[in-house]
């Protein structure tokens, strides 16, 4: 008797079981849909007239051109593409060096080197996480202009190279008190110093660490536009970000079809440097965990 009744009440559950599996499934098929949204929109405005852009409700375009893209190779303003694209290359390139030094070093001195008030300046620094961009905007300016550095890329890069990336030091730090101290001490036993320690044992040790730092600085440079507007003044050196402006006109007529192509080709460089460091990411990630 028991067996029949414990028989007869495996169908419901089994249901629920399964309707739960659906639901979940439409859910984060949903929530894909929203996501992608934005993107499928931009790839199908990219190949629309600009008249068809604005009010148009369609994804796609009816009679697909690339009128949007060959006007890219006329450049804007006398000025080519390939130059917005080299600007903004070596400012994430240039950021993302600077951070993997600067950042690592610091990280590396709050986490295995014992000094007065390391504690708090640890804590000073990651107070500044709670400190406004913008309150430090005018005064910056002002020093970098009394410094004459206005319209280079110093003022965009010296920072990276000071650690002044709070959020970077942290991770690394975190990353860092994790290793076994046995590798520092037997390190110290072979009579490696600080920079010796650092640079064979605790940097290799910190892959995942520093290519999740390079990925999302690469990222943050590479689609900053507040940073280039401020301190960059000559044309001939905007970022693409900056570059992508210059499709409106003094009337404030904007060309969107070329401002949505540029845009659709920007986000190539950004998507091949995660892919290229996205396999060392996942590797470094898979073995931190294993001693020995």
């Amino acid at each position: 008797m028991s067996i029949t009744t414990t028989t007869a009440r495996r169908p419901p559950r089994l249901g629920r079981r399964h309707g739960g599996s659906l639901a979940w499934h439409l859910g984060a098929l949903l929530v894909l849909a929203v996501v992608l949204y934005p993107v499928v929109w931009v790839v199908g405005a990219s190949f629309k007239p600009g008249r068809e852009i604005i009010g148009s409700l369609d994804l796609f375009p009816t009679r697909p051109i690339l009128t949007n893209f060959e006007g890219l190779a006329d450049g804007i303003a006398d000025i080519s593409i390939a130059t917005f694209f080299q600007n903004s290359l070596f400012y994430a390139l240039g950021s993302v060096v600077g951070i993997l030094i600067s950042c690592s070093l610091t990280a590396y001195a709050f986490a295995k080197i014992r000094f007065a008030g390391r504690n708090l300046l640890f804590s000073l620094m990651i107070g500044t996480l709670l400190l406004p961009y913008h309150v430090l905007l005018i005064p910056q300016y002002v020093m970098f202009q009394k410094m004459e550095l206005v319209n280079t890329y110093v003022p965009l890069l010296i920072g990276k190279y000071l650690a002044t990336e709070a959020f970077f030091v942290f991770l690394m730090v975190q990353f860092m008190r994790n290793l076994p101290r046995e590798l520092d001490e037997a390190a110290r036993l072979d009579g490696c110093g600080h920079l010796r320690i650092y640079w064979s044992i605790v940097l290799p040790l910190c892959r995942p660490a520093l290519i999740t730092s390079a990925i999302f600085t690469f990222i943050n440079a590479w689609n900053d536009f507040m940073g280039p507007l401020i301190y960059l003044n000559e044309p001939s050196k905007y970022t693409v970000s900056l570059g992508m402006m210059m499709f409106r006109d003094q009337e404030g007529v904007a060309n969107y079809g070329g401002m949505i192509a540029m845009s659709l080709v920007a986000l190539l460089p950004v998507l091949l440097f995660f892919l290229a460091f996205q396999r060392y990411l996942i590797d470094g990630m898979a073995t931190s965990g294993l001693k020995g």
